[in-house]
């Protein structure tokens, strides 16, 4: 019985869907504490499925806006006095949303679905090695460039 990738969950979720070569079930508590284990359709495996990674992408920008909230509260002072700041990072973080759009779409083809997986499906680099049937080092290897990239790229933008 093999679970779906570990997913961090809301603590109010109540179930867990798996599944076996081509067999889908969903497990849960009943009443009692028993857990139950039913079968179901793949439509429902994949209704869940795609359930569960909206939450969980729902989940992860509420982290970020409480982090990013703590960020400004605690850290402020301590932001405005570091003078040692990466230069390419710092001009990243300026570059406007419409110029980091049109950036990523002058990728390379596996660098731009890879940088949007990962930035915009909130998909760690394990997940989206295992979609595509590749190696963590790899994705790793792949965004780095990306990255690098579209560094360049917005200075072009800038110029």
């Amino acid at each position: 019985m093999e679970q779906n990738p570990k997913r961090r969950k809301n603590k109010d979720n109540p179930y867990t869907i798996l599944k076996d070569k081509n067999s889908y079930f969903i497990s849960f508590k009943d009443v009692l504490g028993n857990i139950q284990k039913i079968s179901i359709t793949e439509e429902l495996y994949q209704v869940f499925n795609e359930f569960e990674l909206k939450e969980l992408s729902q989940m992860n920008e509420f982290d970020r806006h409480i982090e990013h909230s703590k960020i400004y509260e605690n850290n402020l002072e301590k932001r405005m006095l570091k003078e040692n700041v990466n230069l390419e990072d710092d001009f990243i973080e300026k570059a406007t949303f419409e110029e980091v759009k049109r950036a990523i779409e002058i990728l390379p083809e596996i660098q731009k679905r890879r940088i949007k997986k990962y930035y915009f499906d909130d998909k760690n680099e394990y997940q989206i090695a295992e979609e595509e049937g590749t190696t963590q080092q790899a994705v790793n290897y792949t965004l780095t460039s990306a990255r690098n990239n579209l560094k360049k790229i917005l200075k072009k933008f800038q110029n």
